[in-house]
């Protein structure tokens, strides 16, 4: 008989690598079972062993219970609604002090209010700021619908002075001004300091009140009225609130 022979490449690498692999499990095995158990290791074994046995008529507190009339596995109390099992131990086997638990779970509980607390005022934080970014954006829109009726005053100022031979506006910002650099001069400087003093809802107020004084027409309206009393009579009021 002739045997043929493994020539597979690698094939003798990997017998001796899991022949090694083997020897060091077992080795380990030998180690852990031949090892040296501590002290705290025999107690809690010892100690395990005498927790899951039941009491036998060798203990005192057990052979007390049996002259009294219980027997093993009755539940305590005069009509057996008492416990059955006794009260297991907690062993301690950390080297923190007593109440030492009790410190780490009131830190717990404090760090966590802190962070609620925390998530709470940034909360509130970023309410405010939106209520601001409103109320910022309602006056903006405010303030640019105002821009919008003075110039509409002044178009209509212009245009009713002009009507009445009026060449010079009784104040220079009455009129809507051309925007050119080359015609400005020192007096134009002057009069766009003092007008600049005003606040735009300043000079629409002054603005439409002129407008219903001089030519008796009201803004808001559109409408020129006959005299006073028309304009008085007919017209809802002197602002844009009391046309709405």
């Amino acid at each position: 008989l002739t045997f043929r022979q493994d020539v597979r490449p690698g094939l003798p690498m990997v017998r001796r690598m899991k022949e090694a692999l083997q020897k060091e499990e077992k080795q380990k095995e030998a180690n852990e079972k031949n090892r040296q158990k501590s002290i705290k290791e025999q107690e809690k074994e010892r100690r395990d062993l005498v927790l899951k046995s039941a009491l036998g008529n060798e203990n005192k507190g057990f052979a007390l219970l049996q002259k009294m009339g219980y027997k093993s596995g009755q539940a305590l109390g005069k009509s057996g609604e008492g416990i059955v099992e006794p009260i297991p131990l907690n062993i301690k086997t950390g080297l923190s002090g007593l109440g030492h638990e009790e410190l780490k779970k009131r830190k717990a509980e404090e760090k966590l209010e802190n962070y609620r607390q925390k998530l709470h005022m940034k909360k509130q934080e970023n309410e405010q700021a939106a209520d601001q970014f409103r109320v910022r954006f309602k006056n903006k829109q405010e303030e640019r619908k105002m821009e919008g009726d003075l110039r509409k005053s002044q178009r209509a100022c212009q245009q009713l002075d002009m009507q009445k031979d009026i060449d010079v506006p009784k104040e220079t910002w009455y009129w809507l001004q051309p925007e050119e650099e080359d015609k400005k001069d020192e007096e134009d400087k002057e009069d766009k300091c003092t007008s600049s003093d005003l606040s735009v809802s300043e000079k629409l107020h002054i603005l439409t009140a002129y407008l219903r004084e001089e030519h008796f027409y009201c803004v808001w309206c559109g409408t020129t009225y006959e005299d006073s009393e028309d304009l008085s009579s007919n017209c809802p009021g002197d602002s844009a609130a009391d046309h709405n």
